[in-house]
C-alpha cells in the first residue's frame, strides 16, 4: 500500500504517457499496489519532528546562538499586514506573512509583526534575541526614549515588554528601510 498525495495512480493509468511512465507501469503491475491519500499529518508527527530537530545537545549550542528577527508591518487602502523572519542555529529559517483582518495604523501593524516576532522566538525556545525593525517610533517606545500615548499603543508596547521578559538577553535594532 503506498500512502501518497499525488495524483500517481491516475497518471499511470493513462495511455498517453511517457515510455519511462509505461515501462514503470509494467513493472509495478504485477505486484498488488494500492494507492491510497495519506491523510492529516497528526500533531504527533510535528511534536516528534521538533523533539528530533532539538535534541539535547541541539539545545546546549542553542544556549549561546544569537537568533535574528527582522520584522515589518505595513497598512494602506487595502489592508494591515506584517512580515516575520526569524533565523536560528544551523541555518534554520522562518518566515512568516501575516494579513489582518482588523484595521491597523502603520504603527499598530509594526508592533503586530514585533509580537509575532517576539512569540514566534519564544515557542522555538530562543534565549537569545535580536529584533531589527525600520520603525523607529516603535523601537523607541520599546528602549523607553519616546513616550507612547495612544492607548492601543500603551497596550501593544505592554506586551512587547512582558515578552522582552521571555529572553536572557533582548535588544532592538533599527534598520534602515
Amino acid at each position: 500500500m503506498v500512502m501518497i498525495d499525488l495524483p500517481i495512480l491516475k497518471v499511470l493509468q493513462k495511455s498517453d504517457v511517457a515510455r519511462r511512465m509505461v515501462r514503470w507501469e509494467v513493472e509495478l503491475s504485477e505486484f498488488d499496489v494500492q494507492y491510497e491519500p495519506r491523510g492529516p499529518i497528526k500533531d504527533q508527527v510535528y511534536a516528534d519532528f521538533m523533539v528530533e530537530l532539538f535534541s539535547a545537545n541541539a539545545h546546549q549550542e542553542e544556549a549561546n546562538f544569537r537568533w535574528v528577527l527582522s520584522v515589518d508591518g505595513s497598512s494602506n487602502q487595502q489592508g494591515s499586514r506584517a512580515g516575520v523572519i526569524l533565523e536560528g542555529p544551523n541555518g534554520l529559517l522562518i518566515e512568516q506573512a501575516l494579513r489582518f483582518a482588523f484595521k491597523a495604523n502603520n504603527n499598530q501593524s509594526e508592533y503586530e509583526a514585533l509580537n509575532a516576532g517576539m512569540l514566534l522566538g519564544k515557542d522555538m525556545g530562543a534565549q537569545s534575541l535580536l529584533a531589527k525593525s525600520d520603525s523607529l517610533l516603535v523601537i523607541g517606545q520599546v528602549i523607553e526614549e519616546y513616550q507612547a500615548k495612544d492607548p492601543q499603543i500603551v497596550a501593544y508596547l505592554g506586551y512587547v515588554q512582558i515578552l522582552k521578559g521571555s529572553f536572557v538577553v533582548f535588544e532592538l535594532m533599527h534598520v534602515p528601510r
